[in-house]
């Protein structure tokens, strides 16, 4: 994997790799898909997985598909299918069809679990899923909040962008009292 260098820690880098993040993160969101098929109109439910289901995918933009582009043969094709199912997620996200947005996110947790991660495991040594890990959880915590299908997808434009938009969405959520996390539940 091309990364850059890190500071040495005089060990072993510290983290979860990026597989065990992306896992964590599905099972969150599979949680969060459950729970709003059972309470449909409680607003914090769908408030709070449209917002960890957009900072996910935001995250998973800037560091899965380009190491799945780099480091897996056929790469450029999986990435850019996911990228183009991503943004059909987001946008049924930003919309009212729940059912659709539920079987969505259930399809992008297989398609990672079933295909992307296992390869990704197979084809990068461990210190690097270590180090793309860390990456993605930085990623995710200046992620948006909010849906934005028409933001830059691909590095190095949405690793500018997100942020900036993550700024907006985090005052707006802070000025209308907007939950975004589960533990607002």
């Amino acid at each position: 994997m091309n990364l850059p260098p890190l500071p040495p820690t005089g060990g072993e880098t510290p983290g979860r790799s990026i597989v065990d993040v992306i896992n964590a993160q599905h099972r969150e969101l599979l949680s969060l898909t459950s729970r709003l098929e059972s309470e449909p109109d409680n607003p914090k439910v769908k408030s709070v997985l449209v917002a960890v289901a957009s900072r996910h995918l935001c995250a998973e933009e800037q560091y899965l598909y380009p190491a799945i582009r780099t480091a897996v043969p056929g790469g450029n094709e999986l990435a850019d299918r996911e990228l183009a199912e991503d943004q059909a997620l987001l946008r049924l996200l930003g919309g009212d069809d729940l059912d659709r947005a539920a079987e969505a996110i259930r399809r992008h947790v297989a398609a990672d679990a079933e295909e992307l991660l296992p390869m990704l495991e197979q084809m990068v040594p461990s210190e690097d899923l270590v180090r793309l890990g860390n990456r993605l959880e930085t990623a995710e915590e200046a992620a948006p909040t909010r849906p934005h299908p028409s933001s830059p997808s691909t590095p190095p434009w949405n690793k500018v962008v997100d942020p900036l938009l993550g700024v907006v969405d985090k005052a707006r959520d802070a000025l209308t009292g907007r939950k975004t996390y589960v533990r607002d539940l």
